[in-house]
């Protein structure tokens, strides 16, 4: 909201196996963020919180910006660098990532199980401050 003037609450997030080359998706007018499991499990077992938190935050905003409408796939990808270099700088690993090629950076992705995103695992209390004044 602060870098775009836009928002959108009440969104949630699952976590899926999903193909390899997939880190996330939103499904068009969907409430879902649904997350590559085994992406998340490998950059929590390889990086540092710092790392992990900013691969995080880069696939999250990307799929979010998707959710205000941003449906194009390299007008989201250039939004989320801004995004990630208003929040944190040049030099921060969520500016790193979002400006490169996560696959490039991290060619053990492609070593992960695909799957086939059938089994979606809600991750709880997401989003919780814009809905617990209606969701209780």
């Amino acid at each position: 909201e602060k870098v775009l003037g836009r928002e959108r609450n009440g969104l949630s997030l699952a976590l899926a196996d999903l193909p390899a080359g997939l880190g996330a998706y939103w499904q068009v007018s969907g409430n879902f963020i649904v997350m590559n499991q085994g992406m998340v499990d490998l950059m929590r077992r390889r990086g540092s919180p710092r790392e992990f938190n900013a691969f995080v935050f880069v696939v999250l905003t990307h799929e979010y910006l998707h959710s205000l409408g941003f449906l194009d796939e390299v007008a989201a990808r250039r939004l989320t660098a801004r995004v990630a270099r208003a929040s944190f700088g040049e030099g921060h690993p969520a500016t790193r990532m979002a400006e490169g090629d996560l696959w490039q950076m991290y060619p053990e992705f492609a070593t992960i199980t695909p799957g086939d995103g059938r089994r979606i695992r809600p991750v709880r209390d997401f989003d919780r401050d814009a809905t617990d004044r209606y969701i209780r």
